[in-house]
């Protein structure tokens, strides 16, 4: 489905409405595992998805579906506490909606996490990469259709999604891995022959979600921060199949430390 500019106005004029005064300068997509971040915003605004006209609704494990407003690390803050994948019948455009929502409301950066699994053989489950490029070579782009130019231009430059300002900003607050995210569809992980195939590409992880709101963020002038916990060694690294389970226990035990990143990276901004 290709969104009209009345549809994205229509989304935000009814979250202003819950809104208030208050006006996000940061949104935060917390992905698997990740969402208990959200807890600690501070005179919270819940808004569910299935409120917000247009807006699909997330069905993931683990993922409430809603947004979280109000202040993280002294900035305003729109959180989504889970997130959309296309795996779950919805569109790039679909994914990727609430991030042309969230600029209009005045977001101005965009902070996203994932969980996802670690394909360099140097990583370990629990470390945190901070993401310095991605790889997509899977599906359309969330920006295919009519352009609408109120948000960026037909054809943008993709040199530096997640923006090395930002990324200095997280060398600032702690040590982290860099990397390269590669993004698959999903819902199946990746085979082992895939996995040789992103190390062959470049990628350090691969994970099934973050690269359609990147390159929509990017597209409409937000500045991106984006980090990967790898919750376990990608398909064929080990000799143990994977499960979603491994995932949601490694990314909550992981969940203090990643936190206090994502803080720590907002009180910088």
């Amino acid at each position: 489905m290709d969104y009209t500019m009345e549809q994205y106005q229509q989304s935000a004029q009814a979250l202003q409405q819950r809104l208030g005064d208050f006006r996000p300068r940061v949104l935060l997509i917390l992905g698997s595992g990740l969402g208990a971040l959200a807890d600690a915003v501070e005179n919270p605004i819940c808004v569910p998805y299935a409120e917000v006209p247009h807006m699909k609704r997330s069905t993931a494990p683990d993922h409430k579906g809603q947004f979280v407003f109000g202040k993280l690390s002294g900035q305003n803050v729109a959180v989504m506490q889970g997130r959309l994948h296309t795996y779950e019948g919805w569109s790039f455009q679909d994914v990727s909606y609430p991030v042309r929502v969230l600029r209009l409301l005045g977001a101005e950066a965009m902070i996203v996490t994932n969980a996802a699994g670690a394909v360099n053989t140097s990583f370990s489950a629990g470390d945190i990469m901070l993401i310095t490029d991605h790889i997509k070579l899977f599906g359309v782009s969330p920006l295919c259709g009519p352009n609408l130019e109120e948000f960026g231009p037909r054809f943008p430059d993709m040199s530096h999604v997640y923006t090395p300002a930002l990324r200095d900003v997280a060398r600032q607050t702690a040590k982290a891995l860099e990397s390269v995210y590669m993004y698959f569809p999903g819902p199946q992980y990746e085979t082992p022959a895939e996995v040789r195939l992103a190390r062959t590409l470049g990628a350090d992880a691969v994970g099934m979600s973050t690269v359609p709101e990147a390159i929509v963020a990017a597209h409409c002038g937000m500045q991106v921060l984006g980090f990967t916990l790898c919750t376990n060694m990608a398909a064929g690294v080990l000799e143990s199949p994977l499960s979603s389970d491994e995932v949601l226990e490694a990314a909550a035990q992981a969940g203090p430390r990643f936190g206090a990143l994502v803080k720590g990276c907002l009180a910088r901004l």
